[in-house]
């Protein structure tokens, strides 16, 4: 055979499927030298087609009209087929690409590297059948052949870059040449009106416009009529990226996509929730190369889709009427060219020449210039599936690694950024997915979660805020441990993305008409501990401590009708609205109250809270005792509430500290025993809240009324065994700021048994008299009269 192909020559590539059949079996052969016959016929072949397979016309296979001295110079005819035909030989190197053995891969990738150097040959074209393939063989273990494919493949790449960048300068170059011509068109339109203009001038002009459509006089560019299928290299690549295990054919694939995102951006856009798919779990990848280019792919992705129009996603929907686009597989499609009356038509406006696409998609359309900026924001109406692609993020919410989670919600937030109508609607599947990633051990991802619900209850009207609002209370209803741990960490972050005091008059209706007694008394807890500590609510502290205007009162109404589920809430609620009569009228009512050990553990809290800054300005009111009577009476009742514990020893320490330095003496002067005649000594601000809108004996009516239905459920509880008696047990047990039950360990040593029931506070001027004059000295002295003297 050797022998036979050395006088044939180029007459043997009519047979070049047989003989590379035959050699592609025997360089896997085990005999030696079988294999070293077959490497010595391949060298010869391999000779022979890189001198004669691009145009060589087999003599003996010419066609029979043509005589012997015509056969001569059939080797020039062109329109001739050639010896060697690469489509037929393509389903051939199509099947034996998938092999598994070495000896075998080496063979294979060095005639793909031959064949892709005939430059006349245009294996790159073909590139779709085989590139899966070949993409195995960067697994191979043999180090050979990894090398050799790697640079098999850096050659494509470089060619499909090279073959981009051509068509990229054509296209400009047209472009230019149209803009040219359109000038000249405009210059000859003005002067036709002129009447001086003569008609052969018109002819000269008209004949010179002709001589630019004419492109005889450009040279041919190699690579410029070179297609390349963009979509099915893709489709090869993204396959490949499902393959986790082959890391060295993930990082190919990886490094192909994002030379694709600079060649040929709109047509990844199409596969982007593949690749979304594929890519974000990479990126938690352990192995560095990988992360990095994963992260690098996302990054480029990102940028793009970001690059594009916003109006266009808000005020055009996705046209259906735009496949015409996708004729050309260049970087740059092209959209259309003029049509009838393209010469007279001036696109002044990217808009204007988008809208005349979408109104008259003709085939003469498809083959115009446009920009870049034209064709990326036309094909992304198009191409840009927001559904597939929430879909693929919404899955990786389930994926074991905190980066990938992350990075598919930093997606959804962009996406829906842009096209809010399009990404994420209340009524499917995707919202109740957002709302279970509230439960997701991880704080980054939570955040991420919160920023996007947020996101999009920003953006949406009052209905999906109030859904939203609804099913976040059914999540902590079910979810009593997500409440517990993550509860404050969502009511603040969603008040820094929302408005706070929209976030809390929702949920106080909400909590209004809650059913379950016991988790609004929770929810309102932990609502009202957010309240007077959290940074981001400062703004609705500081409106509800003004309750001269409507705005203040509407809030405090609010408020105050849900707060009533849980009473040492509904107290802190008065306190930070400075409403301190209505404060002690509640204790008043707590005297009614079974005392549970919940509430005193509250109310425990409550003492620590005055101490913080936020009630700085309380503090400061007790230095005005004539100014607000009420305020001291709410201490001592606090006081009187609580049992003996640090709590009870630091509330006392501050008002005794008060009353030492002798601003009580005024006190009994300005305090009438009677309440209705005390309204005559109060400022202007305390007079306004009588006289403005709130209704505060129905307030407490309402207050009354939802604790004595906590009150009938909780014995109903204590039925059936599942809560501890109220109070008088010998469990019941007072640390060092805290209570606690049945011997849990309590911050303190001190502990003592609290009676059954605690009466409620005498009225104002006997009970300081009787109790605290022979409790706290000089204190004791001043209420009854004695000035600063000790009794």
């Amino acid at each position: 055979m050797y022998n036979i192909a050395k006088v044939a020559k180029g007459e043997i590539l009519v047979y070049f499927n047989s003989i590379f059949d035959q050699l592609c079996k025997l360089g896997a052969d085990s005999e030696l030298s079988v294999k070293n016959g077959a490497e010595l016929l391949d060298r010869l072949v391999k000779d022979i087609v890189s001198e004669s397979a691009a145009s060589y016309v087999s003599i003996l296979e010419a066609p029979p009209e043509f005589d012997g001295d015509d056969k001569v110079s059939l080797g020039e005819n062109s329109h001739l087929p050639t010896a060697f035909s690469l489509p037929r030989f393509i389903p051939l190197l199509k099947e034996r690409i998938w092999v598994i053995n070495p000896f075998t891969r080496q063979f294979l990738v060095g005639w793909i590297t031959l064949l892709d150097s005939i430059p006349d040959l245009e294996l790159v074209t073909y590139l779709p059948d085989f590139l899966g393939g070949l993409l195995k063989f960067l697994s191979d273990q043999n180090s050979d052949v990894r090398v050799a494919t790697q640079t098999c493949l850096d050659k494509f790449l470089n060619e499909i870059k090279r073959i981009a960048r051509i068509k990229k300068g054509i296209l400009e170059s047209k472009r230019s040449k149209e803009g040219a011509k359109r000038k000249r068109q405009d210059s000859i339109d003005s002067e036709s009106i002129n009447p001086d203009f003569e008609e052969g001038d018109e002819l000269d002009s008209n004949a010179a416009l002709d001589d630019d459509d004419d492109g005889s006089g450009e040279d041919w560019i190699p690579g410029q009529d070179v297609e390349i299928n963009y979509k099915e290299i893709l489709q090869i690549l993204t396959a490949t990226l499902d393959s986790p295990l082959e890391e060295d054919c993930l990082l190919e694939s990886l490094r192909w996509v994002v030379e694709f995102l600079d060649i040929c951006p709109e047509e990844v856009l199409p596969f982007t929730p593949k690749i979304l798919a594929h890519m974000l779990p990479a990126m938690a990848s352990t192995k560095e190369t990988i992360h990095q280019a994963a992260t690098r792919v996302n990054t480029c992705l990102m940028d793009y889709v970001v690059s594009l129009s916003d109006d266009s996603e808000l005020s055009q929907p996705p046209p259906p009427a735009q496949p015409p686009q996708h004729l050309s597989t260049s970087r740059l499609p092209v959209l259309g060219e003029k049509g009838t009356e393209g010469n007279n038509s001036n696109r002044a406006s990217l808009s204007s020449s988008r809208d005349l696409d979408l109104r008259s998609p003709t085939p003469a359309q498809g083959r115009s210039i446009s920009t870049p900026a034209d064709i990326n924001i036309t094909q992304t109406q198009a191409d840009l599936d927001y559904a597939a692609a929430v879909n693929s993020l919404t899955l990786l919410f389930l994926n074991d690694h905190e980066a990938t989670r992350v990075a598919a919600l930093t997606w959804l937030i962009m996406l829906h950024r842009k096209a809010p109508r399009k990404v994420l609607a209340f009524n499917d599947g995707t919202f109740p997915a957002l709302l279970k990633t509230l439960s997701d051990p991880s704080d980054a991802v939570v955040t991420k979660d919160l920023q996007l619900l947020s996101q999009i209850s920003r953006n949406t009207e009052d209905d999906y805020f109030a859904n939203f609002m609804v099913n976040l209370l059914q999540l902590f209803s079910t979810d009593r441990k997500l409440l517990e741990t993550r509860g404050n960490l969502i009511i603040r972050q969603l008040c820094l993305s929302l408005s706070p005091e929209r976030i809390y008059r929702t949920l106080a209706d909400c909590i209004e008409k809650e059913e379950d007694v016991e988790f609004a008394s929770i929810m309102v807890q932990n609502l009202n501990n957010n309240l007077i500590t959290a940074p981001q609510l400062a703004d609705v502290r500081k409106r509800l401590r003004n309750l001269e205007t409507k705005d203040g009162q509407t809030l405090f109404v609010a408020l105050f009708r849900s707060w009533c589920y849980n009473a040492v809430a509904t107290f802190s609620l008065c306190l930070l609205a400075q409403a301190y009569e209505q404060a002690y009228n509640l204790l008043q009512i707590f005297g009614e109250l079974d005392m549970t050990v919940n509430m005193l553990i509250q109310v425990d809290k409550l003492v620590q809270l005055i101490e913080s800054p936020v009630f700085t300005y309380l503090r400061l009111q007790l230095l005005e005792p004539e100014k607000y009577p009420y305020l001291y009476k709410c201490m001592y009742g606090i006081l009187m509430l609580l049992p003996q514990s640090s709590a009870f020893a630091a509330l006392k320490n501050r008002l005794n500290s008060v009353s030492s330095i002798g601003y009580l003496h005024a006190a009994p002067r300005t305090a009438p025993p009677t309440t209705s005649s005390s309204n005559f000594d109060r400022p202007n601000r305390l007079k306004s809240r009588e006289d403005g809108n709130i209704r505060w004996v129905e307030l407490l009516e309402k207050f009354r009324s939802v604790q004595e239905r906590a009150r009938r459920a909780q014995r109903q509880n204590n039925m059936d065994g599942d809560e501890i008696p109220p109070m008088g047990v010998s469990e019941l047990r007072i640390g060092d700021g805290a209570v606690d039950v049945k011997g849990k360990e309590t911050r303190g040593v001190g502990l003592q048994t609290i009676p059954q029931k605690e009466p409620a506070p005498a009225p104002p001027v006997p009970a300081k008299r009787i109790g605290l004059g022979r409790q706290f000295g000089r204190l004791g002295g001043a209420v009854a009269g004695k000035g600063r003297r000790n009794p």
